[in-house]
């Protein structure tokens, strides 16, 4: 088996529970994994994409039983609002699995069988707390407020019955070292820390079944007819059976190991524990890299159906076109980082960056190359030192975006790419091409406005994997053969002049129609505000500059952060400031919970003198804002790197 597998890209989205209709979590996740195998479909890497749905557990046989139909038909139902969301967002995966396939069953079955001959699979009695929304047991120390699932919030069962357990606890010293050894395994790094921070206290072993009588839905355990297999062991296996571990060892020999598991950060545990040690009983490779993505926000809360607050993805797509809404969740996200969703801000984004700026563009370049060159590209003249720099600019877009998604930074290659587009437009402002049009200077005028065609060939090269529709249309203007539009490729993009003197331009019209405020908005008059009187500031207590300046501040994101033990108020950070991983200790827990701040990129005062609080070296101070019983931490807006002056 090729482990390096150098030549190919194969990547997973986790598959989707069939217990509800699909939401813009699932969307996104999704989506990503699209533009991830595009893009390496345009730098010609042999690429397969897996998707899929997860068809058993409690969950999906509750909710057959409350529509009063069997499992399976709930299922058949279930899967079809999943399959037509994906065909409507244009996502191209190779391979949709379910988990009732037979394939994928009879695969389960055998590496069940396989691990309990092995000794790897036991059967025990197990008293413990159990969460029928996450499928999941979990110890009394595990639980919040006494009684409640630390993952969902709802109350456990208390649950005492024989079961068949996963010798998992074997493996809790070789996966710390094999995550330790391996930095790139698990990513974001503040993931990995917070998968070493579990891997701190003794790893159980894993349930992997569950007794008929209380729960039949699953697939039946190969040497115990009255169980059947836990749905989360059942699940994981799909990433293998769905590339042919089992069936067909030469297509499953070509892909494995994957390049990237993606996943939300709230399903870390069981793909950055249960799943490693599951490979390593099978004897098989890990994969490259699990990448754990952030939340789609509602203000400061994630989307739940339980809050009412779920964005419809197929709402958004119809009300504003699917390329858009692509565009929007690819580079609002940082990968790893949570995001806020809200109509404002897609509308903000989509006048700016599409309406405004490549719309704007490929307007401007169409109608002055029919009206000025009989609707043909022109053949450009001599260059200028103009030119010279904007084709630096693009070029360096274009090793933008490959960087972005070989570093996972996806957001930051699409904001190269406007930020060429905006290079273009100030290009076209700075030559005037209406004014050498008047002037009559051919060669020049021929020159700017090929310039401007070329460069959006490129551009709508690079943006095709995040907006195929639009690219494809943007394409079709520039007079692209046909067979190229739906196919640009990376080597095509890293060169000037491919687009062909004489090919004729389609005028396709505006290519994004700026999006109006509603009317009630319009409408409403701007409130008067009532300036209050300024009054002199009292000298007493004030601080010289010199002396503010002493303080020195600065950005820092926190790597992972856990309580201080005996102490209610206290958090254990570590941050990054600027490449220098430090230890902070901050009087924060009564308002955020560990998960809640690890990822923010927050202020610190990076000049004190350490200091020791409950024994623990504190090395700076996070600043934070008081209001009577409110704290909240005080956040950096946008990206900048850690370390960068405040002040």
């Amino acid at each position: 088996m090729n482990s390096e597998n150098k030549n190919s890209f194969y990547l997973t989205t986790p598959i989707y529970y069939v217990n509800d209709k699909p939401h813009i979590g699932h969307s996104y996740t999704t989506l990503l994994a699209d533009v991830l195998a595009r893009y390496h479909r345009l730098m010609g890497t042999p690429t397969f994409f897996l998707t899929g749905t997860d068809e058993h557990g409690q969950k999906v046989q509750k909710a057959a039983d409350q529509n009063k139909i069997s499992p399976k038909e709930h299922c058949d139902r279930t899967v079809v609002r999943f399959k037509e969301l994906w065909k409507k967002l244009e996502i191209t995966d190779d391979y949709f699995i379910r988990t009732t396939d037979e394939s994928h069953k009879a695969v389960v079955r055998e590496i069940l069988d396989s691990l309990h001959k092995k000794n790897l699979i036991y059967k025990a009695e197990y008293k413990g707390c159990y969460c029928v929304t996450c499928e999941r047991f979990f110890t009394e120390k595990d639980l919040k407020e006494g009684r409640l699932c630390p993952e969902c919030g709802r109350t456990v069962e208390d649950i005492v019955e024989s079961n068949y357990f996963f010798r998992m606890s074997q493996y809790q010293e070789w996966l710390v070292k094999y995550i330790e050894d391996n930095p790139g395994f698990i990513q974001p790094d503040f993931r990995r820390n917070e998968t070493l921070g579990f891997l701190r206290k003794p790893l159980e072993d894993l349930c992997v079944s569950r007794p008929k009588k209380r729960m039949s839905w699953g697939i039946e355990l190969p040497f115990d007819s009255d169980y059947v297999c836990y749905v989360w062991f059942d699940a994981l296996i799909n990433y293998i059976t769905g590339i042919g571990y089992g069936t067909d060892p030469a297509k499953f020999a070509k892909w494995w190991p994957a390049n990237y598991h993606l996943i939300g950060k709230d399903i870390l545990t069981t793909h950055t524990v249960y799943w490693p040690t599951m490979l390593k009983a099978l004897e098989l490779p890990m994969p490259k890299t699990i990448f754990a993505h952030g939340w789609w926000l509602i203000g400061t809360d994630k989307m739940s159906k339980s809050l009412g607050n779920v964005v419809n993805p197929l709402d958004m797509a119809e009300k504003y076109g699917v390329d858009a809404l692509r565009f929007f969740l690819m580079s609002e996200m940082s990968l790893g980082q949570d995001a806020s969703f809200s109509e404002e801000i897609f509308v903000t984004r989509f006048n700016s960056n599409l309406a405004n700026d490549l719309g704007n563009l490929l307007s401007r370049v169409m109608k002055m190359i029919i009206k000025n060159a009989d609707g043909k590209i022109p053949s450009p003249g001599k260059d200028t030192g103009e030119e010279t720099e904007l084709r630096k600019n693009v070029f360096s877009s274009v090793n933008s975006m490959r960087d972005s998604i070989v570093n996972m930074k996806l957001d930051r290659g699409i904001e190269a790419v406007m930020g060429s587009v905006r290079a273009v437009n100030k290009y076209f402002e700075k030559s005037a091409p209406w004014k050498l049009a008047s002037e009559n200077n051919a060669d020049r005028l021929a020159t700017v406005l090929y310039t401007g065609a070329e460069s959006l060939r490129i551009i709508s090269g690079l943006l095709f994997p995040v907006m195929p529709g639009k690219m494809c249309e943007l394409r079709r203007s520039l007079g692209l053969p046909k067979g190229l539009c739906g196919n640009p490729d990376m080597q095509g993009l890293e060169k000037w002049g491919l687009l062909g003197p004489g090919s004729e331009v389609v005028d396709i019209g505006p290519l994004f129609q700026r999006i109006d405020l509603s009317e009630k908005t319009k409408q409403q008059p701007a409130e008067k505000v009532k300036v209050p009187e300024v009054k002199p500031v009292p000298a007493e207590g004030l601080v010289a500059i010199d002396e503010f300046f002493k303080t020195k501040l600065r950005t820092a994101k926190v790597l992972s952060a856990e309580k201080v033990e005996g102490a209610d108020k206290l958090l254990k950070l570590q941050i990054d400031v600027g490449g220098e991983t430090r230890q902070i200790v901050a009087g924060i827990a009564q308002f955020y919970k560990p998960e809640e701040i690890i990822g923010k990129n927050i202020v610190v005062v990076s000049n004190l003198k350490p200091a020791k609080i409950r024994g623990i070296e504190s090395n700076g101070m996070l600043l934070a804002a008081k209001d009577g019983k409110t704290l909240k931490i005080i956040t950096v807006d946008g990206d900048i790197p850690t370390g960068s002056s405040v002040g």
